[in-house]
Order: C-alpha cells, then structure tokens, then sequence
C-alpha cells in the first residue's frame, strides 16, 4: 500500500503545483502563495561531479576534468541548516534567494542541508517545490533531517517527505539500512580516482525527542524523557562497521559526519562547573556580546565563530565522539542552535557548527528579546568545508551580509 498511496501523494502534489503556476504568476504571487519559490530566480550553474557507483546505502562520486579523467583537486562542500520553511512567504523568498546566490558564487561540487529546512504546515507541497528548485540549479545534493520535520521516527509522512527528495536525481540522500533509527543514514564516498577513496561522508538521522522505548533499550535514565535525542547504538555500530568495510578495500578511510542536532562534545567549547552547568560571565546574566555570554575553554581551539545560546545537545551522550576518535574521523557538521556558528578544534577533531540559513526564525534580529543586531552583524550564511587530496578539510564561513544593498 505504502508505493500506491505515495505515487498519489507526490503526482497529486506535482499536478498541484503546474496548475497554480498560472494563477501565482498572473496575481504576482497573492494567490497561490504555497508556490513561493517561483519567484526565487535561479539558473543552471551545473557540475562535473559524476556518480561512479551506488550501493544500497552509499554513493561514490568523483570530479571529473574535461578530457574525462578525474580531477583529485579540492573538492568544495557548501553546507547550510535550519531554513525553517514557514508561512512568511516573503522571509522564504529571501531564505532562498541567499542561498542561491551563495551556490551561484561558490560554484560548490556538493550542498548539504543539515535539517530543519521543511517544516511548514504544507510540508509535501515544500519538499516536492524545494527538490525542483534544486534540481534547476542543477548541482549534487543531500539532506538530512532535523528535529522538526516529521515526530515519529518512521512515520508514513516523514518517509513521504524523504521519499520526495530522494527521487530527484541529483539528490545523493538514501534511506540507508531499514534496520537502524529514522531515516537517512547513508554514506558519500568521494573518490581521488577508480581505487582511491579520498574521504567518506557520513549522514544519520539525529532524531526529534528521547522516547520512553529508547531509553529502556539503549540505559538512558527516564528523566531524559523528550528531552533532545541522541544517536543510537546501533548507528554507531553502523558506521563503525561501514569503515571496516571501505578500510578492507581503500586502506585508512578520513572521514566526516553530518547530523542535525549538536553530539554533547560541542559543550565543551565552553567552561563548565562541577554540575556539567555552563559557567557564565560574572553577574550570570545573558548579555548581547557573545564573548561575554559563557565562558569559552581555553582548551578548545577556536577556529572562529560567535555562541549566543547554550549547546541544545542531548543530555545522554552515546559514544558517538569517542568512536570518531578510533575511527580517523577529521570534523563533525550540526545545525540546531541558529545563533552559534563557532567552529572549533578538540582533540584533533573538528566541530563545526554549520551556518543557518532562515530569516523567518529566530536570528540575531530577533533573539529572545535578548540580542537586536543590524542585519550587517548577523549570521546566515553558509559553510564552505573543502576536502583536500589528502582527505583533511578546511572550513570557512559566507556571510549573507554581502548582499545588503
């Protein structure tokens, strides 16, 4: 049953769509306004990225020159989050119009969306519209989901929404092994030539809630109980075992992870007290310069970046860090907490906080009543991550703010 009633959904909604175009562009978008991303305007910027292989769980890509032989170069990730697709049409627009332009301008081989990008009331009608959008542009791309898209951990709906992302052909997404939590833990393997793996990306499915089942399983106290989840064994298992198979053909494997919700090492960017608490400036009051705010640990080397906000980590911490560090893991990518952007090194890991990309969530312009920047000092934008011949990587920050006029 699943197959049929999705194949309805999604012909449904793609019927839905060609016929309010029309009717969107004739009233400049006031009626129709679920199709707001007509008016974002793009073109085909294109790649010489080419799938070389695909399993079940994983695809192996490559860059290629022109003369057909492939390019072991840099290879340039472009990474956003937390789009927060919402009813302020116009705030969409322009969520998109930036991160167009910073495709346009950075002319990545991949992007990667690290979660909470699709979530409006219209979430069928969005993944469907967003998939087309980037399609249009025409580059590689992978998504993996946060904790506001879908409830449940393999509800119909949010394998529908998967399900009308994956179909497009330059999404590189898969729902990867049915056995493990969620959906979409997958793998991409960039290659430096037929033989040589370059680096392994790694995605999983970082959940929405601690639920009661999980905690039992997996010995997590019940008071963790819907606070933030965690990743589960078995996706640790998972990945562990996927690097003794790629070791066992390419040799050591540098790899990187993506998720959405922050693995609790990200709390040791800063100072904590004997409780695990934050320690925060004298008078522990928040304050609008994100230096003041917590106390920074001098053990953690910072790469860049400003934390107006507490780390929104699971309270439970699964191992995941310290299976990185066995298993010659370079950096790990998380969305989540829209108004920290720091990048920084621990114990020869990198953690980077990827740059958020919505205006119609909460921003530097509208944070808690706690922090009102002009737009010139907040931080959407994106993270350009390149992947050297050598399988390291380096990271930057792109700032939206060049495009104030």
């Amino acid at each position: 049953m699943r197959p049929i009633r999705t194949f309805i959904h999604q012909n449904g909604i793609k019927l839905l769509l060609n016929a309010e175009k029309p009717l969107y562009d004739l009233t400049k978008g006031k009626l129709a306004k679920n199709r707001f991303l007509s008016s974002v305007e793009v073109e085909n910027i294109g790649t010489s990225v080419k799938i070389v292989k695909e399993t079940n769980n994983a695809t192996y890509i490559a860059k290629y020159k022109e003369d057909g032989t492939i390019d072991n170069g840099d290879f340039k990730i472009l990474l956003t989050t937390d789009m927060h697709l919402d009813e302020d049409y116009d705030l969409n627009d322009k969520t998109f119009d930036r991160i167009f332009k910073q495709i346009r301008d950075n002319k990545p081989d991949l992007v990667i969306f690290t979660g909470d990008c699709i979530q409006s009331k219209f979430q069928q009608i969005d993944a469907i519209q967003f998939a087309e959008w980037m399609e249009k542009i025409g580059v590689y791309w992978a998504y993996v989901f946060g904790n506001h898209e879908a409830r449940e951990e393999k509800s119909y709906y949010k394998y529908l929404i998967f399900k009308s992302l994956v179909d497009y052909p330059h999404c590189l997404s898969k729902f990867g092994n049915k056995d493990l939590f969620g959906f979409g833990n997958f793998i991409i393997n960039i290659m430096n030539s037929e033989t040589e793996l370059k680096h392994s990306l790694f995605f999983f499915d970082s959940g929405r809630d601690v639920i009661e089942s999980h905690a039992l399983n997996d010995n997590v106290p019940l008071e963790y109980v819907n606070s933030y989840d965690y990743i589960k064994p078995g996706q640790i298992h998972w990945y562990e075992n996927e690097l003794k198979s790629l070791r066992n053909t390419y040799g050591e494997v540098k790899n990187s992870l993506y998720m959405h919700i922050p693995i609790p090492e990200y709390k040791q960017i800063f100072k904590l007290d004997e409780n695990g608490d934050y320690m925060r400036d004298g008078n522990g009051e928040l304050l609008r310069e994100a230096d003041k705010q917590l106390i920074k640990n001098e053990n953690a080397d910072i790469l860049y970046g400003r934390a107006f906000e507490t780390v929104g980590c699971s309270k439970h911490n699964s191992g995941l860090f310290e299976s990185m560090k066995k298993n010659n893991a370079v950096a790990i990518f998380s969305g989540h907490d829209h108004v920290n952007d720091i990048a920084f090194r621990l114990e020869n890991i990198l953690l980077v906080y990827v740059q958020y990309a919505s205006y119609n969530a909460y921003n530097l312009g509208n944070y808690e009543g706690i922090v009102s920047l002009p737009e010139k000092d907040w931080q959407q934008g994106v993270t350009i991550s390149t992947v050297k011949n050598d399988g390291t990587i380096t990271v930057e920050q792109k700032m939206n703010n060049v495009y104030l006029i």
